[in-house]
């Protein structure tokens, strides 16, 4: 392992992968940086706090991005690959193709590497990434840190939507440095125009949240309302984190759109992507809804099922 990708044991992150069904310990890109400014020990305490209010400022994650666009930051995308056992046989073009490591971050992928599951009535992942479900927010006990829960007014700046997913089911995917970055639509839908909430660039990592679960009402967001004639009315918020820039979107309002089809893409750094449903619309699959409950993540792939419309199971 190089020196620029040191891994620092920050506290074990588990996860299921659902390809395998083998429980896995997650490498956790700048481990030592996550343990410095969100963790225990003497020195975080220290200056933790202020390392936390700096990491925060947009203005820090845009300087860090731009240098990941850099044609020199190119040479940390073979390191980066061979660290992380990423699987470049997937890229649509060659590793030394890309111009910049941004420009590999946000690559696109080879056609059919990433099968859609079939079935109007079947939602899919919208992402690579590590998901947990809530069949019903409001009654999940997991979603608390340090007596604090999750509100869907503060995260939605909206009473109205929030009122409307009252009780409603909400799948979370985290998405790592070394997760494929394009999100897609999970479900065939008219999507609105996105509506942005600014924010902060906390990091979205289990580390951080462990501390402040409202990093999630707090960071930078992006809301769309997708119309579904089997799903009804659902939300896709993307979530910025620290070193996430920019939040692309690469869709046409308005148009209508299929499950699979590219909305966009997240440019360098950790992220998050939000799905809430309305109560009564989904049944969540239940390899995740178990592991969820045992307050672990399932690392699923773009395509696969998220769940089955209650509509079509009664």
């Amino acid at each position: 392992m190089t020196s620029k990708h040191k891994e620092s044991h920050v506290g074990e992150i588990l996860y299921i992968d659902r390809s395998t069904g083998e429980q896995k310990t997650e490498k956790v890109y700048g481990g030592w940086a996550l343990s410095l400014v969100y963790g225990d020990h003497f020195l975080s305490r220290s200056i933790g706090g202020l390392l936390r209010w700096f990491s925060k400022i947009p203005i820090f994650s845009s300087l860090y991005g731009w240098l990941q666009k850099t044609k020199s930051s190119s040479k940390k995308i073979l390191p980066f690959v061979e660290t992380y056992a990423i699987d470049s046989s997937e890229f649509a073009k060659e590793i030394d193709a890309f111009d910049s490591f941004n420009d590999f971050f946000i690559r696109k992928l080879k056609d059919g590497v990433r099968p859609i599951a079939s079935g109007d009535s079947c939602a899919v992942l919208p992402a690579d990434g590590r998901y947990l479900v809530y069949p019903d927010i409001d009654q999940a006990d997991g979603f608390f840190v340090k007596g604090k829960r999750f509100s869907m007014t503060s995260f939605l700046q909206d009473d109205t939507l929030a009122r409307t997913y009252q009780n409603g089911a909400m799948a979370l995917a985290r998405l790592c440095p070394v997760d494929y970055h394009r999100f897609h639509f999970p479900i065939d839908c008219v999507p609105s125009e996105p509506r942005k909430i600014n924010g902060f660039l906390y990091s979205v990592n289990p580390i951080a949240l462990k501390r402040n679960i409202e990093i999630f009402c707090e960071n930078r967001r992006v809301v769309t309302k997708l119309e579904s004639d089997i799903f009804g009315k659902v939300l896709f918020v993307e979530i910025g984190a620290t070193n996430v820039g920019t939040i692309c979107q690469t869709f046409t309002p308005s148009k209508k759109v299929l499950k699979g089809d590219e909305k966009g893409y997240f440019s360098f750094g950790g992220s998050a992507i939000a799905i809430l449903f309305e109560a009564g619309k989904i049944q969540f699959d239940s390899d995740l809804i178990q592991a969820s409950k045992n307050r672990t993540e399932v690392r699923g792939l773009f395509g696969q099922s998220l769940g089955v419309s209650v509509s079509k199971i009664k």
